[in-house]
């Protein structure tokens, strides 16, 4: 097996360990080891398949390139990550999405979730989509392709569990907001705008960061750095 097919396997192995656990595998294994022991199965094997993925990407060679990468594809993966950033920032309160109790849907879907009803899943596929533009190798294509299938398809899936667990409040978030970014705002059923101060502060914090990372850690000038300092 070359190292290129390693990734995909590893990959696909994080994937669908995810999946098989979250949903058709949870039932039986908690009833099995309790709650505690399947928090543990859950994290060793998410773990094991993530350090899986991330060392065969780094063993992976860097194939050619699927396009060239100019600065119009670094301006709009630009833009994209800072996006990513403020809608990861806001998922972070006041998500009815997140694991636990929800007693009601919010009275109206403001800043980020008048954007998407899954800020944080959105933000993952929006970073995959992002480095894809700007690093289109294999590997890369593989891992992003991974990250960004989880993302999106762990929403759908949320949206159905929340539906089986309340579905009286997840009924009514759900006609307030959209799966697909901008949905709802361009259906009327919400309008944009209502950031709170921590959502764009935190947001621009992470991009700014995140993206200067890139220099120490890859040695690549990333985001706004690329044409600041």
């Amino acid at each position: 097996m070359d190292a290129t097919m390693t990734v995909a396997v590893a990959a696909t192995s994080f994937v669908g360990s995810h999946f098989l656990l979250s949903h058709p595998l949870r039932a039986p294994l908690v009833k099995a080891a309790g709650n505690g022991g399947f928090t543990i199965i859950y994290a060793l094997v998410a773990f094991a398949t993530l350090g899986w993925m991330a060392n065969a990407y780094k063993a992976a060679p860097i194939t050619p390139p699927l396009w060239d990468v100019g600065d119009a594809l670094w301006v709009i993966a630009t833009v994209i990550m800072l996006l990513a950033s403020l809608l990861l920032m806001g998922s972070l309160i006041g998500n009815p999405a997140l694991p636990g109790p929800v007693a009601a849907a919010p009275a109206k879907a403001r800043g980020v979730f008048a954007i998407t009803r899954h800020p944080m899943m959105w933000s993952f596929a929006l970073w995959s989509l992002a480095h894809v533009l700007v690093f289109p190798v294999a590997a890369n294509l593989i891992l992003a392709g991974a990250i960004a299938t989880l993302a999106l398809v762990g929403a759908a899936l949320q949206d159905a569990k929340k539906r089986a667990l309340v579905p009286e409040v997840w009924h009514v978030w759900e006609q307030r907001t959209g799966y697909w970014p901008f949905a709802a705002i361009a259906a009327g059923k919400a309008s944009f705008g209502g950031f709170r101060p921590h959502d764009i502060a935190g947001g621009l914090v992470i991009w700014l960061a995140a993206t200067w990372a890139h220099i120490p850690m890859a040695g690549i000038a990333a985001g706004i750095w690329r044409w600041v300092g």
